[in-house]
C-alpha cells in the first residue's frame, strides 16, 4: 500500500508539473484552461490531505514542519489557497507568482526516488572540498578579470574590473555569450588559457561528487555475503525513514518502530 501512495503521489506531482507549464502557454481554448484549474485544485486538495496526514500521524509534529520536506511540502500546497484568497487587479502579479510556487512539487519527488538519497548525501560529504574549490575559482576569476582590464582597457569593452571578472567567469565556464572579447594578442593569449583551464574546472567538481557518490554505494555493498535490506517505514515520533527490515527501533531517535506488534503479543 505504501508502495502504490508513492507512485500515485509521483503520478500527481508530474501531473501538477505539467499543469503549471501549460498554464503559461496562450492560444488554448478556453475549455482547456478550465480542466487545467479544476484538475489542479483536485491535486492539491490530495497533497492538503496528505500535508496534514503527515502531520498528525507524527508525534513531534514540528520536526516535519521545518524539515526540507516539510516546507517543500507546504510551498507545494498553500500557494494556490492564497492565490484564492488574493483577489483584486493590484495584486495580479502576486497571485500569479504565488500560483507559479507549485512548480516546487517536482522536489517532492526526491523523497520517493531511494537513489535520490544517495546523491544528497555525496553532495553533503562533498560540500568543504566544493566550497574550497569554488574559493579558488572566485580568486582566479577576479585575478585574471584585473589582468585582462589592464591588457585590454576600455576601448575593448573592458570597463571596469567588475565586468572584467564577468567575462572571466562567462569565459571560465565555457558559456561565452560574446557581448565582450579581447581584441589585442596578449588578451587573446590569456583569453585562450583561460578557455582552457575552464575544461579542467568543469570536470574538477564532478570528480569530487563521484567520489563521494561511489563512497557512499559501497557503503551499501553486501556485508559478511548477506545483504541489508532497508524500506521506507518512517519513524512515527520523527519522521526518520530507510529502517532496516530487522528494525525494532528508530535509528534516529530509538522510539518503538512497532508498538502495535508488542500489544498483540502481550494481548
Amino acid at each position: 500500500m505504501g508502495k502504490i501512495f508513492d507512485v500515485v503521489l509521483l503520478i500527481l506531482i508530474l501531473v501538477s508539473v505539467v499543469f503549471v507549464m501549460l498554464e503559461s502557454v496562450k492560444g488554448f481554448p478556453e475549455e482547456v484552461y478550465d480542466i487545467l484549474y479544476y484538475g489542479e485544485w483536485v491535486i492539491t486538495i490530495f497533497f492538503t490531505f496528505e500535508y496534514i496526514a503527515r502531520v498528525i500521524t507524527i508525534k513531534k509534529p514540528s520536526s516535519y514542519i521545518f524539515s526540507f520536506y516539510g516546507i517543500i511540502d507546504f510551498l507545494s500546497t498553500v500557494p494556490l489557497y492564497l492565490s484564492f484568497i488574493l483577489v483584486g487587479s493590484n495584486v495580479l502579479l502576486t497571485v500569479r507568482a504565488l500560483r507559479l510556487l507549485r512548480v516546487f512539487r517536482i522536489l517532492k519527488i526526491t523523497r520517493y526516488v531511494g537513489e535520490s538519497n544517495k546523491l544528497i548525501s555525496a553532495l553533503k560529504e562533498s560540500r568543504p572540498k566544493i566550497l574550497v574549490f569554488l574559493f579558488f575559482v572566485i580568486i582566479i576569476s577576479i585575478i585574471a578579470g584585473t589582468v585582462m582590464y589592464l591588457v585590454e582597457g576600455e576601448e575593448s569593452g573592458f570597463v571596469s574590473i567588475p565586468v572584467s571578472v564577468y567575462w572571466c567567469i562567462v569565459t571560465l565556464t565555457t558559456v561565452g555569450f560574446g557581448d565582450i572579447a579581447p581584441v589585442t594578442p596578449l588578451g587573446q593569449l590569456i583569453a585562450a588559457f583561460i578557455m582552457i583551464m575552464g575544461y579542467g574546472i568543469i570536470a574538477v567538481p564532478t570528480g569530487i561528487v563521484s567520489a563521494e557518490y561511489a563512497k557512499s554505494t559501497s557503503k551499501a555493498k553486501p556485508d559478511d555475503d548477506h545483504y541489508v535490506h532497508v524500506n521506507s517505514q518512517a519513524c512515527r515520533n520523527c519522521g526518520a525513514s530507510k529502517h532496516r527490515d530487522d528494525a525494532d527501533f528508530c535509528h534516529h531517535c530509538g522510539d518503538q518502530l512497532h508498538p502495535e506488534d508488542i500489544l498483540e503479543k502481550d494481548a
